[in-house]
């Protein structure tokens, strides 16, 4: 796993540009869509019970979001506030719609990520598969506070990363295993709930 990079101090939310296609590029083991659920075995404490989202997996590497580990729950109105990247927007200000706020993993835990149902698209949304896709920008989170936003979503502070090789070590040293991402068990599955059940539902033996 990728080292921790930076920590952050409250809750901030950066635009990641979004990652480009590489669909020329031979199928991905696990495919993106796929949730990575961590061995009761996982030597890394910070991956403890962690089940992760795969958003992005190809040859230089993968890419997920920790989806059972909430943090805080925040109104949207701070959670643009404490950007500081541009002036404020007066009516953010009425957005006090209150959602929770996940850890996503180690890496760069000042970016913001949401984690969302498919229908929903912005020109910078990653969609992962036919079920969910990934946006990261102050845009999505102001369609959540006037309900204009995805039918269901989790918002996540960092990311898990891998570099070329090394997920497909961690699964080969059997640290993770995979099953299908239901939208259910993503967005709906009391979290605490969240790793035995996607463990029952592994593709890869014990």
């Amino acid at each position: 796993m990728r080292s921790l990079t930076s920590r952050a101090i409250g809750v901030l939310l950066l635009m990641l540009a979004a990652i480009p296609s590489r669909a020329a590029e031979p199928a991905p083991d696990p495919a993106p869509g796929q949730l990575l659920i961590a061995s009761a075995a996982m030597q890394d404490p910070r991956f403890y019970h962690s089940v992760i989202l795969l958003l992005r997996h190809d040859s230089t590497g993968a890419f997920g979001l920790v989806i059972n580990r909430p943090v805080a729950e925040e109104p949207i109105a701070k959670l643009l506030a404490d950007t500081g990247k541009t002036e404020a927007d007066p009516a953010d200000k009425k957005l006090d719609l209150l959602i929770q706020v996940f850890l996503g993993g180690p890496v760069q835990p000042e970016l913001g990520f949401v984690v969302h149902s498919a229908e929903y698209s912005r020109p910078e949304t990653l969609h992962v598969d036919d079920a969910f896709a990934m946006t990261a920008s102050r845009d999505i989170l102001r369609d959540i506070g006037q309900h204009r936003g995805p039918k269901k979503y989790l918002f996540a502070l960092g990311y898990a990363g891998w570099g070329a090789g090394q997920l497909e070590g961690e699964i080969a040293r059997r640290d993770w295993f995979t099953a299908p991402a239901e939208p259910e068990l993503v967005f709906d599955t009391e979290r605490g709930q969240v790793w035995e059940r996607a463990l029952a539902r592994r593709t890869r033996e014990l």
